[in-house]
């Protein structure tokens, strides 16, 4: 019965030893993670995303490694400036494990040795730029220090992705001088603006008043044109009308008792005339020779009877 006991008591030792290695040689990775396994105390192997084995009391997992993009906030520091102003700088700098092997055995803790590099190239960076740069440049900054790095983290397996500015601080004096300068610029573009508005408003004011000039101008010289072609016109037909009635009286003339009735009319105009003077005018009007007159009636007294019995 004890021989039973003590067989039954290894047997289910076994088994539990058993279980107990099967577990430990199983091992399932996580995506976008792996474990570096060292074999007594040496490196062995890389594990990938998945199912993975390996010899339980042997192997052993050494590292675990995220690899995805980290963020990795950089402490707050104070930059001199070229001209040498103090700025108190932070960032925040993403990088990315992309050899296990080297970010377990390059370096003790790659994590603080990329933030001070960072620390470090960024004082550097920022040392070779005057105040004002620093503020306009802050890609090329980001940048620079993401290259300098990239290049010495290449042997901790980790590959800097980029390092963004969170906040430039000057001292309170600088940033209330800033403030003055500021004020002091957008006061100048104010007098320029409005000193440029006046000068424009000259400048249209004498384009409406050249340009009403000439519309005046024009339409005086339109006019004068116009009369000028009225008057022409006018002329042309008064001149055909008198041509018309000269050949009319010129054609009567030729005919039977032409003569006469020309006699006529000009003596009637020449006795209408004379009294037209009359009525218009206070002064009496004698002519200078007075046989005329009565001469002219005589005529066309005398015209008027011929006509009669003819």
């Amino acid at each position: 019965m004890e021989v039973l006991t003590d067989g039954f008591i290894v047997a289910i030792f076994l088994i539990l030893m058993a279980i107990i290695f099967a577990l430990k040689s199983i091992n399932v990775i996580p995506q976008q993670s792996a474990w570096v396994i060292e074999r007594l105390g040496k490196f062995h192997k890389v594990l990938n995303p998945g199912l993975n084995f390996i010899i339980p009391f042997v192997d052993k997992v050494a590292y675990k490694h995220s690899l995805k993009e980290i963020p990795l906030d950089t402490p707050s520091q104070v930059c001199i400036t070229r001209d040498n102003t103090q700025l108190s700088v932070d960032g925040i700098l993403y990088f990315q494990v992309t050899d296990p092997k080297l970010a377990s055995y390059g370096t003790s803790n790659y994590i603080v040795a990329i933030t001070q590099l960072a620390q470090t190239t960024l004082r550097s960076v920022i040392g070779k730029m005057v105040l004002d740069e620093t503020f306009e440049e802050r890609d090329l900054i980001n940048n620079q220090v993401v290259s300098a790095i990239d290049e010495a983290a290449l042997n901790w397996g980790v590959k800097v992705l980029r390092y963004e500015i969170k906040d430039l601080t000057p001292p309170a004096v600088i940033l209330q001088a800033m403030q003055r300068q500021i004020t002091a610029e957008r006061d100048k573009r104010a007098v320029i603006f409005e000193s440029e508005g006046k000068k424009q408003e000259q400048i249209n004011l004498a384009n409406g008043a050249r340009e009403a000039a000439i519309a005046k101008s024009e339409g005086e010289k339109q006019s004068e044109i116009n009369i000028a072609e009225g008057k022409a016109q006018a002329t042309i037909a008064i001149a055909r009308a008198t041509a018309e009635a000269i050949s009319t009286i010129a054609a009567a003339s030729q005919q039977q008792g032409g003569d006469t009735a020309v006699n006529l009319k000009v003596a009637e105009q020449y006795i209408g005339a004379f009294s037209n003077l009359a009525k218009t005018n206070n002064t009496i009007i004698v002519p200078s020779n007075l046989s005329d007159v009565s001469g002219m009636v005589a005529s066309v007294m005398k015209i008027i009877e011929t006509g009669k019995q003819k």
